[in-house]
């Protein structure tokens, strides 16, 4: 399987990079992980056609991960995409997206393809295919939202995906809250890991990469102002321990 780095920058947008998403490719399915505002254009870039996107996951609803949705699905339609897309979401998510994209006026009445909404429930495993398993677990990146009493109504949940395909593991923090959202997966061996580095340190994602048995480490979601800080950090590191790599758009790694 590849898994194509479509976007690697943080939620400030940037000339530099785009919104982080990835596309996970295996057999004849592809998933997409978030879509972002200027999802359209980076799949452009990287030279993946929209109608071979089969699904989409999303990690939580931040405009950085999912306001590109909209715009995708306009861009499928007037590619004359016929087959289904399927929409993996937090089960509580699911009426306010199907609200979001009558609002954008895409009726399903008017579209020539079906969408499929795949709910999920935290921490309970569910299958792409025989091959392809996904873990999500809430992390902490949306926590301080639920103090306001006036938004009780609402589910504010940000999950952290485990990834399982033939026997081995990858762990994709998506945005986290703390240096403690590492330890999501720690019952897990991970192969992996994709992490964020906007809202943690370098030198805290380094400590708990011990934790996680110092898996071979991709940083994603990355500011623009803080990447020479980061460089620094990695160029020192001694040769024994350099399992850390900045991620690059259109980046394509085995799994």
């Amino acid at each position: 399987m590849e898994v194509t780095f479509v976007g690697t920058g943080s939620g400030k947008t940037s000339l530099k990079r785009y919104h982080s998403s990835l596309l996970f490719s295996f057999k004849d399915y592809n998933l997409l992980i978030d879509a972002g505002d200027g999802i359209s254009r980076a799949l452009i870039e990287a030279n993946i056609d929209f109608n071979s996107i089969n699904g989409i996951l999303f990690t939580h609803l931040h405009p950085d991960h999912f306001s590109g949705l909209s715009a995708l699905i306009v861009q499928m339609k007037m590619f004359n995409r016929s087959n289904p897309l399927e929409i993996y979401i937090y089960k509580n998510f699911v009426q306010e997206v199907k609200d979001y994209l009558i609002t954008c006026n895409l009726l399903a009445e008017k579209m020539d393809f079906e969408i499929l909404y795949n709910s999920f429930s935290d921490n309970r495993k569910f299958v792409i295919n025989e091959e392809l398993k996904i873990l999500p677990r809430e992390n902490s990146h949306l926590s301080e939202l639920k103090k306001y009493d006036k938004y009780s109504n609402r589910s504010f949940y940000s999950a952290s995906l485990l990834f399982s395909y033939k026997n081995k593991n990858l762990i994709y923090t998506a945005d986290i809250g703390s240096k403690n959202d590492l330890e999501l997966f720690k019952d897990f061996k991970s192969d992996i890991l994709i992490s964020e580095i906007t809202h943690i340190s370098i030198a805290d994602l380094f400590e708990k990469m011990y934790s996680l048995g110092l898996p071979l480490t991709y940083l994603t979601h990355i500011p623009e102002n803080d990447e020479p800080e980061i460089n620094n950090f990695l160029n020192n590191l001694s040769e024994k321990v350099k399992k850390i790599k900045l991620a690059y758009d259109r980046q394509i790694i085995e799994f």
